[in-house]
């Protein structure tokens, strides 16, 4: 009896020393970050909520002071926007969905090749991972000099009498399906997803693989059955974050896309710069629309992250 109450205490007792350490750590992580994130959370939020506001019509600078719908009731009813809409999610889902496959088959081939490699491991990690620090502007920049029709492949192509002229090569720049634009995302963020797959498979290790192939399971079972659900939280996870990127990025689209139906960003680029200021409503509410399906896809990236934890 005299023992269980004394176990009873001591645990208590342990019990209290865990929370009031957690709760110290706790008031020392938040003390730490507590000034960037306020930072980063006061700029965003201001922001959103100032575009929340004018694109309500509240733009005392222009006079208009009621709010209202009338924004997000004309955008809506515009024809262009759907043509946007349609072309941003293509060239999201298309590029996505590639950058997917390849990082899923260069992490594994990357995988095997480091773990028959005696020497040179860290060479052929550097060498993957070498076009992660270059900005989308310079990959936009090199897709355009590569692949324009007076691109570096045209005049390839003329001199080796593959076309009878550099007009003559595929129009894949500047072209209605953006197939430009998904090149450069597919360069860029394949070794992103890569990367991440590489760490996931890291953290997994062998044992599985062995065990499934102890077990008398063929190349392709072991593929199916062990490895890539394994690797299906991070492979959904890091999707989730590339597709939410191309989905809102701006400068990619600006350089290689058509002017005639752009991508979302650029058009809520060109409604902004608008000289009537009664325009800028809709331009807002294209701004806080894209906003929204990024939150959201950001709310269930939260939820995968969370799922895979638990």
């Amino acid at each position: 009896m005299v023992n269980s109450r004394l176990g009873r205490a001591w645990r208590m007792r342990g019990e209290t020393t865990f929370r009031g350490e957690s709760w110290k750590q706790g008031l020392r992580l938040a003390a730490l970050l507590g000034p960037a994130l306020g930072l980063i959370l006061a700029l965003y939020l201001g922001g959103l909520l100032l575009a929340g506001l004018q694109s309500l019509g509240f733009i005392p600078a222009a006079g208009m002071t009621t709010l209202s719908l009338d924004a997000y009731r004309a955008l809506f009813s515009r024809p262009d926007f759907y043509r946007s809409l349609m072309l941003t999610t293509w060239v999201s889902l298309v590029s996505t969905g590639m950058a997917m496959i390849l990082a899923l088959a260069t992490a594994l081939l990357l995988r095997s090749l480091l773990s028959w490699a005696r020497r040179g491991k860290r060479s052929l990690t550097f060498l993957y991972q070498l076009n992660l620090p270059v900005p989308h502007c310079v990959g936009a920049i090199s897709i355009l000099f590569l692949f324009s029709q007076s691109g570096l492949l045209a005049r390839l192509a003329y001199a080796g009498g593959l076309i009878h002229s550099p007009g003559d090569f595929p129009a894949l720049i500047f072209d209605p399906y953006g197939i430009g634009i998904i090149l450069e995302y597919i360069w860029k963020t394949t070794v992103f997803i890569g990367v991440i797959l590489l760490a996931s498979l890291e953290a997994a290790g062998d044992d599985y693989v062995s065990a499934a192939s102890t077990l008398g399971a063929g190349a392709w079972q072991r593929f199916r059955y062990v490895t890539l659900p394994l690797l299906r939280p991070a492979l959904l996870s890091a999707s989730i974050l590339v597709f939410a990127f191309t989905f809102s990025g701006y400068e990619v689209p600006y350089l290689l896309g058509q002017r005639s139906v752009a991508m979302l960003p650029v058009l809520a680029y060109r409604e902004y710069n608008r000289v009537d200021l009664a325009a800028r409503p809709e331009a807002m509410a294209l701004c806080v629309f894209i906003a929204a399906v990024i939150s959201g896809l950001v709310w269930l990236y939260m939820r995968l992250v969370e799922r895979q934890w638990t």
